[in-house]
């Protein structure tokens, strides 16, 4: 049996831990620059505002219902999710770190008589420990479990928590589930299912026609199929894989102008992915540069992009922001108002097997520890408490839009919050 433990509004509950006076109050959380909602909670979804809807189309709407909007402070989000995740720890040895805000647990060899009570207490455990809800759904599948907590999300007399152990059990779930709610499936391949009769997760379940599955969805669809039957396909995997490619990217805040604040832009963009990249123990060999225009304003539109390839493996962030900036330095073109910036490293390897080069110098050791401490100060004391130069030092026009950002109340020490 597995469960699937998922934080119930999981940004919208990291902004109230900090303010008690929100609660029963319609909250919500946007995405970066300010743009959409990307976490709603019950309150702020009885009034109609719909998941990924432009704040701007219901801000009236928001102020009118008095409903508290803030922007996204991820730096909160992800140490809230670390406290979660270090709390579901203790409930199995085996555990999957799935998102942000969910985890699959394996809980073979536990007593399938008490698995909803095991359930109920790991809601109660993490809601005492870190103050965020969450609900538990539990199946012999990762599939069943998923399906399970949706109706745990959905289903006030659940308390939360929903086991589906029985067959019996799983008819009922599944009669009720669309099959366009189907974990892995999504709305375009439902209409594909729709046209075979397929409507709900049961018929989906007890559709007779392999073959036809397996040619619409390939060989991942037979396999949630057979997830839906309560045979395993999908594992509890304790470790993530390494990342193959790291990307970092923003939309700016206000258009930049100029190749200097490109620069400080993919200089700190390189210093994000550089320290995702050490954090897997890998390196790379490749970098490469996107920058364009706004595609919906009418000036004149521009699109570049090219790559840097090293002779030899490296993590140094100053390293990569050399080879970025070799590449932005190929593709700028002054005149225009630029809007968005990317970068991506690539051909990632693991460190202990990168090949040494004869004509380029790798990572010394000295360069190794440097890197090492300036990520330990910055996991301790914050992000970019120390940075490379090239990032500036400056309030850049590049930043994100954040008007409504709360202060970072666990990872900066001049935001603590203050008791009187």
């Amino acid at each position: 049996m597995i469960a699937l433990v998922d934080c119930n509004s999981f940004y919208c509950s990291c902004e109230k831990l900090f303010r008690p006076d929100l609660q029963g109050k319609p909250v919500g959380v946007l995405s970066n620059n300010d743009g959409c909602f990307v976490s709603r909670t019950n309150e702020l979804k009885a009034i109609g505002v719909k998941m990924g809807e432009p704040y701007f189309k219901v801000k009236r709407l928001c102020d009118k219902n008095k409903a508290v909007v803030f922007s996204a402070n991820f730096s909160l989000y992800t140490n809230i999710s670390s406290r979660v995740m270090a709390c579901l720890a203790n409930f199995t040895p085996k555990m999957e770190i799935y998102s942000v805000d969910e985890a699959f647990l394996d809980l073979e060899g536990f007593e399938e008589k008490s698995l909803t009570e095991y359930g109920v207490k790991i809601k109660q455990t993490v809601y005492r420990n870190t103050g965020i809800p969450v609900s538990v759904g539990i199946g012999p599948t990762k599939v069943l479990a998923k399906i399970a907590n949706k109706i745990a999300k959905k289903s006030k007399d659940s308390n939360g928590v929903v086991t589906l152990q029985t067959k019996q059990q799983q008819d009922i779930a599944l009669h009720k589930t669309l099959v366009q709610d189907i974990w892995g499936i999504g709305k375009q391949r439902a209409k594909k299912l729709n046209n075979y009769n397929i409507i709900t997760a049961k018929d989906f379940r007890d559709f007779k026609n392999t073959s036809v599955i397996q040619k619409l969805l390939t060989n991942v669809g037979r396999q949630i199929q057979d997830e839906l039957k309560a045979i395993p396909c999908f594992e509890v995997n304790t470790k993530s894989p390494p990342k193959k490619e790291i990307i970092s990217s923003r939309t700016f805040g206000s258009p930049v102008h100029s190749i200097e604040g490109l620069q400080k832009a993919i200089a700190n963009f390189t210093t994000i992915a550089g320290e995702k990249l050490r954090q897997q123990d890998s390196v790379c060999s490749q970098v490469q540069v996107w920058i364009r225009t706004n595609p919906f304003k009418n000036i004149d539109q521009y699109f570049g992009a090219s790559g840097f390839k090293f002779n030899c493996h490296t993590s140094d962030t100053r390293k990569l922001i050399k080879g970025a900036f070799k590449v932005l330095q190929e593709i700028y073109k002054p005149g225009h108002e630029y809007q968005k910036a990317s970068i991506k490293i690539s051909n990632i390897v693991d460190k202990q097997q990168a090949q040494l080069s004869f004509f380029e110098e790798n990572d010394s050791e000295q360069s190794e520890t440097l890197m090492s401490t300036m990520d330990t100060i910055n996991q301790r004391d914050g992000t970019n408490t120390v940075k490379i130069a090239a990032c500036g030092v400056d309030n850049h026009s590049w930043k994100m839009r954040q008007r409504m950002k709360s202060p970072r109340f666990v990872t900066g020490w001049t935001e603590l919050p203050k008791v009187k």
